[in-house]
This record gives C-alpha cells, structure tokens and sequence, in this order.
C-alpha cells in the first residue's frame, strides 16, 4: 500500500470577476476513487486546512455527472474531506509516495502563488517522489524549484489546460497567466490534444493532465509508477 497526499486549492472566487470558482470535482473525485480503490492510503490538504470549495460549474447532477463524482457526493467521509482537509503546512511530505494535485481555476489563485505550496512540491519531488497534477493543477508548479535551483518542469514533457481551452471557456482575459504559456516560458516541452480530449503524460516521476477528462488517465500513470 501507497501513501498519497492530495492537495487541493480552497480558493473560491475568480479574481475580481465575482464569479465563484474552486476545484474541479471531477478532477478531485476521480484520482481519489482510483488511488483508493487500488488499496492506497489518501490524504487531502489545501494551505491553511482551509476548505475546499467545488467549482459550480463542476457539480453537475444526473446523466451529465461523471461517476466518480456522483459516487463523492454521495459518500458521507469523502464529503467530510472537503470541509476538513489536513494542513499542507503539518503535512510530513517525505512520508508519501506521491503528491497529487487536481485543477480548477482555484489552483491558479492560491497554489500559484504560494511559497509554502511550492515548498511542498520541491520537497517531494526532491523526494524521489510522484508528483502528479491536472488541468489547472500545474499552475502549482509555478515557483516549484528542484534542488538545483531549475524548475521542475524545465526539459520535461508537460500537459495542462491549453491556451485554446482557456479561451474556449472565455477566461483567457481572467486568469492570471495562460498556463500552457507559462510552462513553455519555464522550460516544459509542452504537450497537447485536441481541446477537451483525453491527455496524459508520463516523464519519469512527473505525470501531468491536459484537462477535467484527462484525470482516469492520469491516475493510471500514478498507479502504473507506484506499481
């Protein structure tokens, strides 16, 4: 059994838009049921052990819901994770197998910007452990430095949510930064799909997400690692 540390974003607005924002639930459930329906240990944390807000524009109901969210909702100890996830801060990192981090625009308002946030990821990918993310979630990986002073994505094949997705869902003009830019900026080989498809990539420890529908296909690179 693995141990896998989950870290979420509990930022709830959209900058100064007055929109609300959040994770993305499928995002967040998806990786969940399949880390621990393989028998692995999870934890979920945000900065602070403050909690994590949905994304409405995540929480759909009925024929529309992915499984794994409709399985979150209803799951009364999943559901307690969101209004009392661990402090990253108390969070002993090198005692994991892996660090997951799920997206939703929230990622690009608090993980961005956060040293303590940073620190985590550094520590854990220093580590010698999995450091995986989707969608927004590499916006995480901003200020993220290994222990040459190089960012981590620096050379690596990445995926995020794409500057096509972005302005396909009206944010491009939002968002603090186009993520795929800046990884580009950072040095990542950046990898993509047709928008909204399906996309994970592997590059040794690091596995990253293009979008919501590329999770199940991420949480299989993480599964695959920790064999």
């Amino acid at each position: 059994m693995a141990r896998i540390l989950i870290l979420s974003t509990a930022a709830d607005a959209l900058g100064d838009t007055g929109k609300s924002t959040g994770v993305w639930y499928e995002e967040l459930a998806t990786p969940y049921y399949a880390f621990l329906d393989a028998g692995h240990e999870v934890k979920v944390a945000t900065i602070g052990g403050r909690s994590i807000p949905i994304d409405p524009n995540s929480d759909v109901t009925g024929d529309d819901a992915p499984a794994s969210v409709t399985r979150f909702r209803d799951d009364a100890e999943a559901k307690a994770v969101l209004e009392n996830p661990s402090r990253i801060e108390d969070e002993d990192i090198t005692a994991y197998d892996a660090l997951y981090i799920p997206g939703g625009h929230g990622a690009m308002y608090d993980l961005a910007e956060s040293d303590i946030a940073a620190k985590a990821i550094s520590t854990a990918w220093d580590g010698g452990k999995i450091v995986a993310s989707v969608c927004h979630g590499p916006a995480a990986f901003d200020k993220v430095k290994d222990k040459n002073g190089d960012s981590i994505v620096k050379g690596r094949k990445v995926s995020a949510f794409t500057d096509s997705e972005e302005r396909g869902v009206g944010l491009a003009d939002v968002v603090p930064f186009l993520l795929e830019t800046r990884l580009r900026e950072l040095g990542a080989k950046f990898e993509s799909v047709d928008d909204w498809q399906p996309h994970a990539v592997a590059d040794g420890r690091l596995v990253t997400g293009q979008n919501p529908a590329s999770s199940e296909a991420a949480a299989k690179e993480v599964l695959a690692l920790l064999g």
